[in-house]
């Protein structure tokens, strides 16, 4: 059980890594704050629950279940920090923010207080490390603590059941499937820990022994639920990161019949070369660096080449857009090959902005890296038919003509 328990940790704990990894900047979010506060408390309270750290904090303080209070105070922490987390999550008024948050953290404040006290007064001489709950069901003031830890914890999860109902009706995308998945997580915290272990205690001041439903039935339960909470609460803010780095690191490779092409004229400083580096960094230097490219071959710009082959694509049927694009890789192309052979820059060389320096982001960048890839319209014959096409390298350019 210990095993299973320290997993859900380790998982809780990676996910905090993941969202703290710009502590600086963190520090001033407090949503992403409390969002971290909310995921290492669970994960401390695994831990603490984990029947291992449980007789080791024993033996350490001398104190028979010392444990217990520890582990219950965590889990009230992780309830206040629940709803810390939802009440930055809705925001509003920077007060009513403010006085609402510090009004949970007064609340469970007490209620953890009032934990540590029903244990003081409490006899519980005798170390259980699993079935506390049932074992003390009713044990004078040990009763009361189980009863208190286990109400603050329903009501935070009620609260969040609420909210994720509302909440979910008025938003959409990342944070309505965040929000569903916090509900699924706050109903599975409710009916398969919360209901199983009132069933269980109530069960034995009956005269009954349903301890299975606290010891095997509501561990992996609570395990599962705060799991689904979590990832409840970094999807949203973690799944755009990871698609855009996703999109970032597709548009690198389709850069790359450019980049090959304009590498050797390119005066930018080299990009770091870092395994760590993210595709999104990586795009940008890719992008800094075709542009200064693109500059030094402008002196080389035909436009008697870039005019023709835009007449030519118009002619077999392409839109003027995709006209465009053939022609300005077509002229680029050209443009490369003198530069490469040191040649003087045409007589028609002027001043001209290509489509992928009047758009912003990498898009115009990489219709421009596609249309060198395709045949280019300058080298078709009046039949349509492709003689050349543009992803030889840069060592042995063709110039455009028409047939």
């Amino acid at each position: 059980m210990s095993l299973v328990v320290y997993l859900a940790a380790l998982v809780f704990g990676m996910t905090s890594v993941l969202l703290f990894r710009r502590p600086r900047t963190a520090m001033r979010n407090p949503l992403t704050l409390s969002t971290c506060a909310a995921v290492v408390l669970g994960a401390l309270v695994f831990v603490c629950a984990a029947p291992a750290t449980l007789a080791t904090v024993n033996d350490l303080t001398g104190v028979p279940n010392f444990g217990a209070p520890l582990t219950y105070g965590m889990l009230s922490a992780y309830s206040c920090a629940v709803l810390v987390l939802l009440i930055n999550w809705r925001g509003g008024p920077r007060a009513l923010v403010r006085r609402m948050v510090l009004r949970s953290m007064a609340a469970y404040g007490l209620l953890v207080a009032a934990i540590v006290v029903l244990f003081t007064l409490a006899d519980a001489r005798t170390e259980r490390l699993t079935d506390l709950d049932t074992y003390y069901a009713g044990t004078p003031f040990m009763r009361e603590m189980i009863l208190l830890y286990l109400l603050g914890h329903s009501a935070a999860m009620l609260v969040m059941c609420a909210v994720c109902l509302k909440w979910g009706r008025e938003v959409g995308g990342l944070l309505r499937a965040g929000l569903r998945l916090i509900l699924l997580g706050a109903l599975l915290d409710v009916l398969g820990f919360q209901l199983t272990k009132y069933t269980a205690v109530v069960a034995r001041w009956t005269g009954h022994d349903l301890d299975f439903l606290s010891t095997t039935v509501a561990p992996p339960m609570a395990s599962l639920a705060a799991l689904l909470c979590s990832a409840g609460f970094v999807l949203p803010r973690l799944l755009p990161p990871v698609v855009a780095h996703w999109r970032g690191l597709g548009d690198y490779r389709r850069l790359e019949p450019l980049w090959s092409l304009v590498e050797p004229v390119s005066t930018a400083p080299k990009p770091p070369t870092a395994w760590w580096q993210l595709p999104r960094a990586r795009l940008q230097w890719r992008e800094v660096s075709i542009h200064d490219a693109l500059l030094a071959l402008a002196p080389y710009f035909d436009h008697r080449v870039r005019e023709r082959v835009r007449d030519t694509a118009l002619r077999v049927g392409r839109s003027p857009h995709q006209a465009r694009l053939t022609a300005e890789a077509a002229m680029l192309l050209d443009a490369a090959r003198r530069a490469r052979a040191r040649e003087e820059p045409p007589a028609t060389a002027g001043s001209y902005r290509l489509h992928a320096t009047e758009v912003s982001g990498p898009s115009g960048l990489v219709e421009l890296a596609q249309a060198l890839v395709r045949p280019p319209a300058g080298a078709l014959a009046p039949d349509g038919a492709a003689r050349t096409s543009m992803t030889g390298s840069m060592a042995e350019p063709e110039e455009p003509h028409v047939a």
